[in-house]
């Protein structure tokens, strides 16, 4: 029956366009993590209690506003297999909104005279048997919500795994112990893990973008743009939210070919002090770099494609003292390096 349903939700869309719906002012702050995002608050409209407004009542709110910005900027790739929630639970329609989302559905007969004739008798027609209810339980509009999933808007595998049926709880009390997904602090802050955006990585050179065989090339980055990163999670309506943060730790340097030797040898350079590598300072040309690259041999006519990867470490705190370490984050950029041979003079 859950594919059933699926299909119920993909014919809905096009019904609803139809549907007299009343969307009070809500500020998007645009695609999902996507430029002109940084610096914003993500808001959605409540439901009244009529459910006149649109399903937006249990909807996560993302708080980017102390969120890496800059065109260079982008997220973080996990370091581990994890990856953020599919899908999940949470408030969604009360009585009224439930029925205006079901109603158009039952009319048109999309999911067939059975399946409609079993959904009324559990929403509409019942409220005698467990597990039924009357007239979508408008004898509690304003004293809870009905929940239904949620789905990450990049669609990743598992998306479709939230196939429980819409499911009524009160103000206060928690969802079934039988729902994993139900949204908390915990999933917050794995949701605000997908919405971090860190500093772009390309990092400074000396010599800057051409530079010789056999001789040290200093390697950094603007201490100033890297920063800890964070982005908030909430849903107002249930009174919870996660803070997600993400702290630099380390530059791992890739020269772009094996012809090469790395500072340290690593090629890990760790932050201290809140600085990555040391900028080169006049004096300094034959003295080891703490962070940076020796090229072997020249690259001819061409670049070596230098590498810069930031590694992040993050993690989450949330409503009522919760918080817990997300996998370690990454983000790099690639940089062109032209590396020319010292030329002799014979005399």
């Amino acid at each position: 029956m859950p594919a059933v349903r699926n299909l119920t939700r993909t014919a809905l869309v096009v019904l609803l366009a139809c549907a007299p719906v009343l969307v009070s002012q809500a500020a998007y702050a645009g695609s999902r993590g996507g430029a002109g995002t940084a610096g914003k608050t993500e808001e959605h409209g409540d439901a009244s209690d009529d459910g006149t407004l649109s399903s937006t009542v249990g909807r996560v709110v993302f708080d980017r506003s102390n969120n890496g910005s800059g065109n260079s900027a982008g997220p973080v790739t996990s370091t581990t297999s994890w990856t953020p929630p599919a899908c999940w639970y949470a408030p969604k329609y009360s009585p009224a909104g439930l029925k205006t989302y079901l109603e158009p559905i039952w009319q048109a007969e999309s999911t067939g005279s059975e399946w409609d004739l079993q959904q009324r008798n559990k929403y509409e027609d019942g409220g005698k048997d467990p597990g039924t209810y009357k007239d979508f339980n408008k004898e509690k509009t304003g004293k809870g919500y009905w929940w239904d999933s949620y789905v990450n808007e990049s669609f990743p595998p598992g998306w479709d795994k939230c196939t429980k049926p819409f499911f009524w709880v009160d103000k206060g009390d928690p969802p079934p112990a039988d729902i994993e997904n139900a949204v908390t602090p915990k999933v917050l802050g794995e949701l605000a893990y997908n919405e971090i955006r860190v500093p772009g990585t390309k990092v400074t050179l000396a010599p800057a973008g051409t530079t010789k065989v056999n001789l040290p090339t200093w390697a950094w980055l603007d201490g100033a743009a890297f920063k800890p990163v964070s982005v908030t999670a909430s849903v107002p309506v249930l009174g919870i939210s996660a803070t997600t943060t993400a702290e630099p730790v380390s530059l791992k340097i890739e020269p772009g070919t094996p012809d090469a030797q790395v500072y340290p040898s690593s090629g890990v350079c760790e932050i201290k002090n809140g600085k990555i590598g040391e900028p080169y300072a006049k004096g300094k040309a034959h003295q080891t770099p703490p962070c940076g690259v020796k090229y072997l041999r020249s690259s001819g006519d061409g670049t070596y494609p230098l590498k810069a990867t930031i590694t992040w470490k993050i993690h989450w705190t949330g409503t009522g003292g919760t918080g817990a370490n997300l996998p370690d984050g990454t983000f790099g950029a690639t940089q062109n390096v032209t590396v020319q041979e010292i030329q002799a003079v014979n005399r």
